[in-house]
């Protein structure tokens, strides 16, 4: 297999704006349910397994309110990033906050097979993720959207493309010249 890109495996059928759960357990079941229904994964309950094998490394909370589960599986049958927007805020690991928790409402579930090249293609897709992820007039405007394609939109677009999107600090700067 080839490596893939960003804009060659974002798929609107794996997005879900309205993922269900308390806890992240059932947040990433939820979302491994979907991928299963799209053929990506064979088996929900091996693929959270594996999930979690590679959570135990260390946290994936990002910060800003996302996170970013990765790892492999052997159940994972399709190359792709569930993506998911949480309706309740979700108690997440990370070692970007004091007490090694933040509250997650936007989750990238990679879902990367076990063949010859898913060292290649989890690193490069976990790069060109981090890289969209780390213009924060994106990250704003991924919170705001409503649809899948606004999600796909957002993420594909150039940080170009975004600068009409308020940032905190832009928000913080307008408060202060009132």
């Amino acid at each position: 297999m080839e490596n893939k890109g960003l804009n060659t495996i974002i798929d609107p059928a794996i997005i879900d704006l309205k993922v269900e759960g308390t806890t992240k357990d059932e947040v990433l079941r939820n979302m491994a349910a979907t991928l299963l229904k799209n053929g990506y994964i064979d088996d929900v309950d091996q693929f959270v397994s594996d999930i979690y094998v590679r959570e135990a490394d260390g946290p994936t909370g990002m910060g800003e309110g996302i996170s970013i589960p990765h790892g492999h599986s052997p159940a994972a049958k399709k190359l792709g990033i569930a993506i998911g927007k949480t309706v309740n805020p979700i108690r997440w690991e990370s070692e970007l906050s004091d007490d090694g928790w933040q509250e997650t409402r936007l989750i990238f579930l990679f879902c990367v097979m076990v063949d010859a090249s898913f060292i290649e293609n989890h690193q490069l897709l976990l790069s060109q993720l981090a890289m969209k992820l780390g213009t924060e007039a994106r990250v704003v405007k991924l919170a705001q959207c409503e649809t899948a394609q606004e999600i796909i939109d957002t993420l594909l677009c150039e940080d170009e493309e975004l600068e009409k999107v308020e940032t905190k600090e832009e928000i913080v700067d307008l408060d202060l010249d009132f």
